[in-house]
């Protein structure tokens, strides 16, 4: 008998697999070429939309909605739905490397709107780590005040709608509102907001382009299925300074398949939001401790 994975271990691994993962959706979204970046989110979320209604429908766990969760849950979809949309126009015009060091700035932006929406007070310290992250953002944003820089700032704004979306997630989830239940209603919600522009603009599609977008669909939903899994096994707190591996695994893919190098700039970007993260994380755990 081999020696029983810690549930640490098991969670840590979860969020490995999630960041690899959406480094791959933002991949197979760059893969897929000249789609209009609203055509490409559709496309992502009505295969996470039937892989999650299958978990749903197979589960014997029922949850009931109150009109506070389906607010909550309403929320989440549209910021979460803006916060795809700028991620995938950020993907089709920089590196998807940098594209996602800029998403995963949401914990950050969720410090602050967590006072708002949750009543949650930031301290001193939070406020330290978040300004020492805009200021790594900054390097890799590299702003000129002119359109090269308008990509990067909507992968910096679609951070900012993943911290607000983040934000009424864990409200929905202290709630006791199960994750495929979530993921559905997101996935659905998301199709149903960006439907009108596909009635009336649809952009035919090869079918290397469908292809593309299915694997991104199909990791999408891989990856919140593995950041479910992990944040059922540990708390957030303990192993979400993981989820920045992303960052690693884009890189990785951006220079095997894409043939992207991130910049000088861009690299001291990556260690300054990254060793922020890492400082947080430990700070957090400290104090959690006292």
């Amino acid at each position: 008998m081999g020696k029983t994975i810690s549930n640490k271990t098991q969670g840590i691994l979860w969020v490995l697999s999630a960041a690899f993962f959406f480094a791959a959706m933002n991949m197979f979204v760059k893969l897929a070429g000249d789609v209009p970046f609203v055509q490409k989110s559709f496309f992502r979320n009505i295969v996470a939309a039937v892989i999650a209604f299958i978990m749903v429908i197979r589960t014997k766990e029922k949850t009931k909605l109150t009109k506070t969760n389906v607010f909550d849950l309403f929320m989440r979809s549209v910021f979460g739905t803006l916060g795809i949309l700028c991620n995938f126009y950020a993907v089709d015009h920089i590196n998807i490397s940098d594209a996602s060091l800029l998403n995963k700035l949401s914990p950050f932006y969720a410090v602050i709107l967590s006072m708002f929406i949750l009543k949650e007070k930031a301290n001193k310290s939070d406020w330290i780590f978040l300004i020492i992250a805009f200021l790594g953002a900054l390097f890799v944003i590299k702003p000129t005040f002119d359109f090269r820089s308008f990509p990067a700032f909507m992968g910096l704004l679609g951070g900012m709608m993943a911290g607000t979306a983040y934000t009424f997630l864990r409200k929905v989830g202290l709630s006791g509102v199960k994750g495929p239940i979530i993921v559905l209603f997101f996935s659905t919600c998301s199709c149903t907001l960006v439907l009108p522009y596909l009635l009336f603009n649809y952009s035919p599609m090869s079918k290397y382009q469908l292809t593309m977008l299915i694997m991104a669909g199909c990791s999408a939903a891989l990856a919140q299925i593995s950041i479910t899994a992990a944040y059922t096994k540990v708390p957030a707190k303990e192993i979400s300074v993981f989820d920045f591996s992303q960052i690693l695994f884009a890189a990785i893919l951006g220079a095997l398949f894409l043939d992207q190098l991130p910049d000088r700039y861009s690299i001291i970007g990556y260690i300054i939001i990254i060793v922020t993260a890492v400082a947080r994380w430990k700070y957090m755990l400290n104090h959690s401790e006292n």
